[in-house]
């Protein structure tokens, strides 16, 4: 499904490599980067500290943003992502173990694309990746890239 590279925000180790496989096992054939704190999404995002020497041209496609991480959460990400011009129509799905409606409110209320929570069982999982990834990789049409 497309090439576009997939941006996943996730700190649990468990959480990102079931990710990853659920992605895989539905073809999703995309790069995954992969950070796993709210700063180092931002560097990697803006380009900066250990990301200093990325092409800001090469834009995720889609994030993936748990909210419950180390240094910067989730929504302070989100928040960050929507205040600057160079990321404020990336889309982002969060994907989160959150049970919260107070979350789920002030997620989309900061400006999220979505909001998906963990399924527990891994074959549920499998299943929420490939419509995650057949909608924002193939059928979602994203925003227009500046020239």
């Amino acid at each position: 499904m497309s090439n576009g590279m997939i941006l996943l925000v996730e700190d649990n180790p468990d959480d990102e490599a079931l990710t990853i496989r659920a992605l895989k096992k539905n073809q999703v054939v995309n790069e995954v980067s992969v950070v796993r704190d709210g700063v180092e999404a931002l560097n990697f995002l803006f380009c900066e500290g250990a990301y200093a020497q990325r092409k800001a041209s090469d834009v995720p496609q889609v994030v993936l943003l748990d909210l419950k991480l180390p240094k910067l959460d989730g929504l302070g990400v989100l928040q960050r992502i929507r205040a600057d011009a160079r990321t404020k129509l990336l889309p982002v799905v969060i994907l989160t173990s959150s049970i919260e409606d107070q979350d789920r409110i002030k997620s989309y209320g900061l400006g999220a694309n979505s909001y998906v929570r963990k399924p527990v069982d891994f074959i549920e999982f499998v299943e929420a990746a490939r419509q995650l990834g057949l909608y924002w990789l193939v059928l979602n049409e994203p925003p227009p890239r500046r020239v």
